[in-house]
């Protein structure tokens, strides 16, 4: 795989940070990688062990260190610093702590790179979302979260699994909230183009039932939880999908991904930053799309809306 051309700084060289940056420099994402945090010899001995392994992962290269300087000229910045999720905190738990950390780092960051697409990947990222585009005044479309790309590859897996279909042939969007209010978009749902609630096994039975399909829907919102309750952290998968994130927009691809953004209409919804179908590529999200829903559907994207508004205005933005 040729590496894109670009420059991808990610902030923070913790779990998420270093598997965001190795999952980059494997899918030769970008050109160069920075890795970038205030820990030295945390940030040091990464970007050294990622170093090591870059005679088998193609052109890109990888640096990194404590000096904001090295971020600069970025055309992606992917912010993974903050406080971690612990063992049964929801990500909304963490907005105070991870709000504080983006008002002392944003600014530095723009400083540096004035015309980068910045990508939030720190928890929880839709509301961090709503506050990094009034720190730094951006566009929409040029700060955005990844909202639930991951989310959407964790139920295109399970319904692959399900029916025996390789996960790229299911069509599937999580959206809402990247959190306890997220849900999946059964209505417009496929496997083969054939429509999810009419998929029949090889036997002619139904392949779904309510019952399955909720359970299916519980699995993905709790897959985070079941995953930092054995491990402490996610963070290969994450590190994956935003890897893709980042391929989209430098390879100005348009492709339709899942990302969260602040809305500006969609659906009657404005100031709060939620996860649709959008096309990202050159400049970031290129459009937000408003796929059919059900009525059902709508309630609930209006209660992650709310549940979101919520947490934003608590703390004070």
């Amino acid at each position: 795989m040729a590496a894109q051309t670009g420059k991808l700084v990610v902030v923070g060289a913790g779990a998420v940070g270093s598997s965001a940056a190795y999952a980059a420099l494997i899918r030769a994402s970008a050109r160069e990688v920075v890795l970038y945090d205030i820990d030295a010899s945390k940030v040091e001995a990464e970007v050294l062990d990622l170093a090591h392994g870059t005679q088998f992962t193609g052109a890109s290269s990888i640096t990194g260190g404590t000096d904001v300087a090295l971020t600069a000229g970025a055309d992606v910045v992917v912010i993974t610093a903050g406080a971690k999720q612990k063992p049964g905190q929801t990500r909304l738990e963490l907005a105070g702590t991870n709000a504080r950390i983006l008002e002392g780092l944003l600014p530095r960051l723009l400083e540096q790179s004035p015309d980068a697409v910045y990508v939030l990947v720190t928890n929880p990222c839709d509301v961090l979302t709503v506050i990094a585009q009034r720190i730094t005044a951006l566009p929409a479309g040029r700060v955005f979260a990844s909202g639930t790309v991951l989310d959407t590859s964790r139920l295109r897996w399970l319904l692959g699994e399900h029916v025996g279909v390789s996960r790229s042939s299911v069509h599937a969007y999580i959206v809402g909230e990247h959190g306890d209010t997220e849900f999946p978009l059964w209505t417009c749902a496929t496997i083969g183009g054939v429509p999810l609630q009419d998929w029949v096994d090889a036997d002619g039975s139904r392949a779904f039932t309510p019952e399955s399909l909720e359970a299916l829907a519980h699995e993905v919102r709790t897959a985070a939880y079941r995953v930092i309750e054995g491990k402490g952290a996610t963070n290969y998968a994450i590190g994956l999908s935003t890897a893709r994130i980042v391929e989209a927009v430098l390879g100005r691809e348009d492709a339709v991904l899942p990302v969260s953004t602040v809305l500006s209409g969609q659906y009657g919804i404005d100031g709060v930053a939620l996860s649709l179908p959008s096309v990202v590529g050159a400049g970031g999200v290129r459009r937000v799309l408003e796929v059919p829903m059900d009525d059902g559907e709508l309630a609930r994207l209006a209660r992650s809306a709310d549940a979101l508004r919520a947490s934003v205005q608590s703390l004070g933005y």
